[in-house]
């Protein structure tokens, strides 16, 4: 008999990266396929929370915990604190704890990835005499 699964979207993910870039979207998103498909991701899903984020579900083989770090920051995101504290937790338990079954965990990730405009800044007018 087949067990039935929940669905990734329903799981709480194993690991949450909180990220932003003000490099324009069309240039984040192929670098970010390209950078999750290199560090041997598994898209489950992914959507547009807004204009201005989206959000990916995925998960991915222990091993490659500093693939996917490396590639993050190279494609043009900017993490948060907390997600460079975990990602680095992360890549030293791959490092500290190398037994093949560790190695071989898959782990749940959400990457929300928030993208800023930079807002030009116009001088303030300043009150003239007519």
């Amino acid at each position: 008999m087949a067990s039935q699964l929940p669905s990734i979207a329903a799981q709480t993910p194993d690991l949450d990266v909180r990220s932003f870039s003000y490099v324009a979207r069309r240039d984040i998103l192929p670098a970010l396929a390209e950078a999750l498909t290199a560090s041997g991701c598994w898209l489950q899903g992914s959507k547009a929370v807004s204009l201005a984020q989206m959000e990916y579900r995925f998960e991915m083989p222990l091993r490659y915990a500093v693939e996917l770090y490396s590639g993050l920051v190279e494609c043009g995101l900017e993490l948060t604190r907390d997600s460079h504290t975990e990602l680095t937790g992360l890549c030293t338990l791959r490092r500290h704890n190398p037994r093949p079954q560790q190695m071989g965990r898959v782990i749940g990730v959400r990457l929300e990835v928030n993208f800023l405009e930079e807002i030009e800044t116009q001088p303030m007018p300043t009150g003239g005499h007519a």
